[in-house]
């Protein structure tokens, strides 16, 4: 028997019992659509934080450096009162040109007030839409130096950034982000416009561009702030800012300014109430993308054990199959058939079976990732053609492995008694 005819057989043998054959695929179109489902969904999710992680960059690294000494102030809160140590990490990473792309501190501020006109923050607050997208916000107030640009992956659209002058001299400008400036202004040009920021009056000198695909529901959370030079915070108030932010030229340089940084401020933090930190940021994304390798393996070995009850109800079946075509199987044997040829025609029958329900389960798991991708991450969410190929080749997989006893059963049938079955 060749494979053609073979496969004419196992065709006929399935068509012949619909019903039983639906429901001997149930587990497996369950487990396919369940394994496509889950990846797809998870691969979806990974790409939206990776998305968000390159918009702020994958190559920073934190660092802190701070003295513990404090005071009391006129409202009889303790601040911090020790040495900004920013000009000399400053000078240090421009040192280091070759590895590093820039320093900027890091710190934010959630109380200050900026109004322009009618508007004003005091009088925004959070709204999300039905889908969860965040629409609206108080902007958030960044401190930052001539280059915050380069260390938070941001370029100009209109207008200037900051620059080295507006540090030293203590200029009082501000560049908005492009959702902070939509807010503000709308359609209008915001660069050269006046805007009072803790009633402090700060020149807005520079709009950055979206890090964003407009599409992304995050590009509010992402654009929505406000940066000044970290030296306005004489003017703002707050304490001395003690974390910082260096951007590595690459990903694997990173040690070796790290191993460089720890050497420079342990020598320049040379006091016992002095401390610091130096920790690359991307083990935080190296951390979440563990979480979720480890949350989709979880949620695949459910899906696999949907695709092994699966795989025994085709077993099962067969060997069904087997007793019902016993005497067949035993005219066959009389006749001059191979043993080699009985097993065939048994695992591509059980092969055609799966097959058939890995089809059905990777259309059921396609539809299931753009509704899950469209409810939970407002995204078009499709398998890979990589998963496509695999889920069907997993159903085809699951078939000859589940078929091989009962297809060597069937061969190991004796003639003379296979021909005495009713």
């Amino acid at each position: 028997m060749n494979i053609r005819q073979a496969v004419k057989m196992a065709w006929k043998s399935i068509w012949g019992k619909k019903g039983r054959a639906v429901l001997t695929m149930l587990g497996i179109i369950i487990g396919i659509a369940s394994v496509m489902t889950i990846v797809s969904v998870i691969t979806g999710y990974a790409n939206k934080m990776m998305e968000q992680f390159e918009a702020m960059g994958t190559n920073r690294i934190a660092v802190s450096a701070y003295n513990n000494m404090y005071e009391e102030d006129e409202n009889g809160n303790w601040v911090s009162v020790g040495r900004d140590y920013f000009p000399d990490i400053y000078d240090y990473c421009n040192g280091m040109k070759d590895l590093v792309v820039g320093v900027t501190p890091n710190a934010y501020s959630w109380d200050m007030t900026m109004v322009y006109g009618t508007k004003s923050t005091r009088n925004m607050s959070y709204e999300w839409d039905e889908n969860n997208n965040l629409i609206s916000a108080p902007p958030q107030f960044y401190y930052g130096s001539d280059q915050y640009a380069a260390c938070s992956n941001l370029t100009i659209a209109k207008g200037r950034d900051l620059s080295l002058l507006d540090i030293q001299r203590y200029n009082q400008v501000v560049v908005l982000g492009a959702q902070a400036a939509q807010v503000f202004f709308g359609t209008a040009d915001p660069v050269g416009k006046v805007v009072q920021i803790n009633n402090q009056n700060f020149e807005v000198v520079g709009v950055y561009a979206s890090r964003l695909n407009p599409d992304s529901g995050s590009q509010s959370t992402l654009d929505n702030f406000v940066l000044v030079p970290y030296t306005a915070h004489r003017v703002l108030g707050g304490e001395n800012i003690t974390d910082f932010i260096v951007v590595a030229r690459d990903v694997t340089q990173m040690d070796e300014i790290v191993t460089r940084l720890d050497g420079f401020l342990k020598g320049l933090l040379n006091q016992g109430t002095s401390d610091y930190r130096v920790q690359p940021e991307n083990e935080g994304m190296e951390y979440a993308t563990e979480s979720l390798n480890l949350i989709g393996g979880v949620l695949a070995g459910v899906a696999a054990i949907s695709l092994m009850v699966g795989g025994i109800g085709i077993m099962n079946i067969m060997l069904v199959t087997v007793t019902e075509r016993t005497r067949e199987i035993g005219i066959r044997r009389a006749i001059g058939a191979q043993r080699s040829s009985i097993v065939t025609q048994f695992l591509i029958e059980a092969a055609m079976l799966c097959g058939i329900g890995g089809i059905i389960g990777i259309l059921i798991g396609t539809l299931g990732c753009f509704i899950l991708g469209t409810i939970l991450f407002q995204m078009t969410i499709y398998p890979s053609a990589a998963v496509t190929a695999g889920a069907f080749g997993l159903s085809v997989l699951l078939g000859v492995v589940f078929g091989c006893y009962p297809a060597i059963k069937a061969s190991n049938l004796q003639p003379v008694e296979a021909l005495r079955a009713e």
